[in-house]
């Protein structure tokens, strides 16, 4: 069956929004919900194993980051390239996204088959953990192939405004993931127990599946008239232009990631109780995120198609509107999760000093939900317009220097308590928030002005 084509540049943005942003966001929730099975299931086989995901993660993520670096430079490029009706130089990216994909993931396999082992001791710990953490993260790197492809492929359809197809992937994968971790981990009739390997293995085998009807999907949209054998051969000058929008989205994960491990780092210095509480809080806060992810798939897509047609009025409205539409969604999501706070932290501890850590994040960083919008379709609308590298200043800025010299100072030189360091990370998000967004509107202006000469 073909997909449903929306016209990015011509149809109605509110109900493009609806159509693109909210499938977005039902398949990250249920991707978050893969997540918690795997650790579910770890649980169940012992606490090392437990400890073996939770410390292949950060490997594990570089993969994702370039992945998903490797994908936003691709949407925003076949976006660009449709919205300028040239629908044969989108099949050509699509083409030669495939094959940066496919050579990336063999690189990574080999790579990370021989020093993965390696980084994984040197983050030292005991031999049980080490071995389980060796065993799961060599599979995920055999596998990894499949998730660059099913990604590389997705990027497409993000491109046409088609979040239906990955939605239902990762709803697939979700209810396939229930069944196949305890039968790989357990065993079954002639399915050997192969514990922590079960689970690399359940989340590879849904990555092929999920592939497979990726590529189906991806095979059944108009890109299909333009693709042909010649379009796979390597082209410089494309391949040029994918990477100079790729990596730098690709280093923006990675710099996100950094910068969690930074504010995880300053809230420790506060105990055990301080961290456990932040961590419980921040993965319901997260919750209320999944909307706003949903815009940024949307704006993305919907900006590069326009800006590439040189609709600049319709880019502007489309900015503005996923902006007012966000932080109206985060105001009420701020309301909630302030009268929810105490409940929430309770439901997963009963010490009363993680309860009262916990609660006093959430009822300050409440007051941040709004600014939150800002940043991702900020970004989202600047890689619609091709320009990934003010995106990856921005996220260093915000995510590494700024909270490097703002918890420095608050922590260790005039040594605030806990809810001080929030209030500060709040005062410095709210300015640097409304920074950014004057700056997007500059760089429109700039953009919008040198394309119509």
């Amino acid at each position: 069956m073909k997909n449903k084509q929306y016209s990015l540049t011509k149809d109605p943005i509110n109900k493009l929004f609806i159509n693109i942003a909210i499938p977005s966001s039902i398949g990250t929730m249920f991707q978050t919900f893969y997540n918690i099975v795997d650790t579910f299931f770890a649980g169940k086989i012992s606490p090392e194993a437990l400890a073996a995901i939770a410390q292949t993660f950060p490997v594990y993520f570089i993969i994702i980051a370039i992945g998903i670096g490797i994908s936003i430079g691709s949407t925003a490029l076949i976006s660009n390239s449709i919205g300028n009706e040239n629908k044969t130089k989108a099949s050509l990216y699509l083409a030669q996204t495939l094959l940066i994909s496919l050579i990336v993931a063999i690189i990574i396999t080999i790579i990370g088959l021989l020093i993965g082992p390696v980084i994984l001791e040197l983050m030292g710990t005991n031999t049980t953990t080490l071995n389980l953490s060796i065993d799961y993260i060599q599979i995920i790197f055999l596998g990894s192939i499949f998730f660059f492809i099913q990604i590389a492929a997705n990027s497409s359809l993000t491109a046409i405004g088609d979040t239906k197809s990955y939605r239902n992937v990762m709803i697939f994968s979700f209810f396939l993931n229930i069944i196949l971790n305890p039968l790989f981990i357990f065993g079954y009739g002639f399915i050997p127990a192969l514990g922590i390997k079960g689970i690399a293995l359940a989340t590879i085998t849904s990555q092929f599946l999920g592939m497979t009807y990726i590529l189906y999907k991806t095979f059944n949209t108009e890109l299909k008239k333009y693709l042909y054998l010649k379009c796979f051969y390597p082209k410089l000058d494309l391949i040029k232009s994918l990477l100079n929008q790729g990596i730098p989205a690709a280093f923006g994960m990675i710099m996100i990631s950094v910068g969690v491990y930074i504010i995880l780092y300053f809230v420790s210095m506060y105990g055990d109780y301080a961290l456990a509480g932040y961590g419980t809080a921040i993965r319901y806060e997260q919750i209320f995120l999944l909307p706003i992810l949903g815009l940024n798939s949307a704006v993305l897509a919907i900006s590069g198609q326009n800006f590439g047609a040189k609709n600049f009025d319709r880019v502007r409205e489309v900015y503005s509107k996923a902006l007012f539409y966000g932080c109206s969604i985060m105001i009420f999501a701020g309301i909630i999760i302030f009268f929810s706070a105490e409940f929430i932290v309770s439901i997963f501890t009963d010490n009363k000093d993680v309860i009262k850590y916990g609660k006093t994040y959430l009822q300050i960083t409440c007051l941040m939900e709004p600014i939150y919008p800002v940043f991702f379709i900020s970004n989202a609308l600047l890689q619609g317009m091709k320009k990934a590298n003010y995106v990856l200043f921005l996220t260093i800025f915000r995510m590494v220097i700024l909270p490097l010299i703002t918890l420095s100072f608050l922590i260790i030189y005039l040594e605030f308590d806990f809810a001080y360091v929030f209030w500060g990370l709040l005062l410095i998000n709210w300015i640097f928030g409304i920074f950014v967004i004057f700056f997007s509107r500059k760089i429109m202006s700039i953009e919008f002005t040198k394309n119509l000469n």
